[in-house]
């Protein structure tokens, strides 16, 4: 039987996805996961998520929905990780395309049922945001889950929400969500992350870092991108909870707008009015900003001084981990010299690594 798994935000909740669908059914055939090309500006330069336009080799599974192989390749200046997950994992991955507005992940939605047959249907968010009223100040991503949560609602077809992790997206806390919050379907343990380990040294999520963390046994605080409130890695993180879908709609304000939507720009425009901003409007303005910055490679001894002083900084706030996303910012870095900065700070400095994060030093 094929099951069928919509990550609910960008890359990292597809590898989530592929990461619970490995711990739920083990050998079992592995499910199809509808996900986003959305890997924000340290892996695409292009704001905003990508469609099946920006990308050659996609294959076809019904009339509006294609999947990633290993062998797709974004079209340049995009970039994706999909084909990395593709070529890594044995889950199939299907891009969720946001372009046509809730409406057109509804039809693909409705496409993968007929064709597929799943046995079952569920909706996977890391962190919780999906959760969200909308009006939250923490919050920093919620058009994403928005639309999914909007297109799963209106289904014809049983649909189970996953929230793994309350807490680890750093917008809104555990206890905000606690009272939202199902029973527990699954804690995730260090076995169950063995089958995405390889991608974990590699792909940029950091919520599913630290949910992949908190599973092998890491606990503190840890400090993420935009130095926003340290995230408590805590016996909460590796929990996967149901949560009612009906009841999420309801609260999620911008969901509920964004219903009958059928592009993009209308998604956007509702974020703005709901939430205050478009999280695509951020991205754009980053862009900018670090289109103005000349490509280096890290130098050793200038990311040495500032890690150094950052992690100072961090101790001072009683930081314990942070993820390689933040030591990229922290650094001055963009782009793809993400991965750069962490085989060189893994190559001098092993002991910090506690895969896939960054402890800091305990200091003199």
């Amino acid at each position: 039987m094929t099951r069928l798994i919509v990550a609910a935000g960008g890359g990292g909740d597809a590898v989530a996805a592929a990461m619970l669908d490995a711990a739920l059914h083990g050998d079992e055939s592995p499910a199809v996961v509808l996900t986003y090309a959305w890997d924000r500006l340290l892996v695409d330069p292009v704001p905003g998520p990508r469609g099946p336009a920006n990308f050659t080799g996609l294959r076809p599974l019904t009339r509006s929905v294609r999947t990633v192989p290993a062998d797709a390749t974004p079209i340049a200046p995009a970039g994706s990780t999909l084909p990395g997950l593709a070529a890594e994992l044995p889950q199939t991955f299907a891009l969720t395309d946001p372009h046509h507005g809730a409406e057109g992940i509804v039809r693909q939605l409705e496409e993968l049922v007929q064709h597929l047959e799943p046995e079952t249907v569920d909706l996977l968010d890391v962190g919780g945001d999906i959760l969200a009223r909308g009006d939250e100040p923490t919050l920093r991503s919620p058009l994403a889950d928005a639309l999914t949560l909007a297109a799963c609602c209106e289904l014809n077809y049983p649909v189970r929400l996953l929230v793994a992790g309350p807490g680890l997206d750093g917008e809104l806390p555990a206890d905000v969500l606690r009272d939202r919050l199902g029973p527990v379907a699954l804690t995730l343990t260090a076995e169950h992350v063995m089958p995405v380990s390889s991608v974990l040294e590699w792909h940029p999520s950091e919520a599913t870092a630290m949910l992949a963390a908190t599973a092998r046994g890491a606990r503190g605080r840890c400090d993420a991108r935009d130095g926003g409130l340290p995230v408590p890695l805590t016996d909460d993180g590796p929990v996967v909870h149901e949560a009612d879908l009906d009841e999420a709609l309801n609260r999620n304000q911008l969901a509920r707008a964004i219903l009958a939507t059928e592009n993009l720009h209308q998604v956007e425009q509702y974020s703005r009015e709901i939430c205050g901003f478009s999280e695509i409007d951020h991205e754009r303005k980053q862009a900018s900003r670090l289109g103005s910055r000349p490509a280096r490679k890290p130098d050793p001894e200038a990311v040495l001084h500032q890690l150094d002083g950052f992690e100072a900084d961090a101790r001072s706030r009683g930081i314990t981990h942070t993820t390689f996303r933040r030591l990229a910012e922290a650094c001055g870095l963009g782009g793809n010299q993400g991965q750069d900065l962490r085989e060189l700070l893994i190559g001098i400095r092993p002991g910090q690594y506690e895969a896939p994060l960054w402890r800091i030093a305990s200091g003199a």
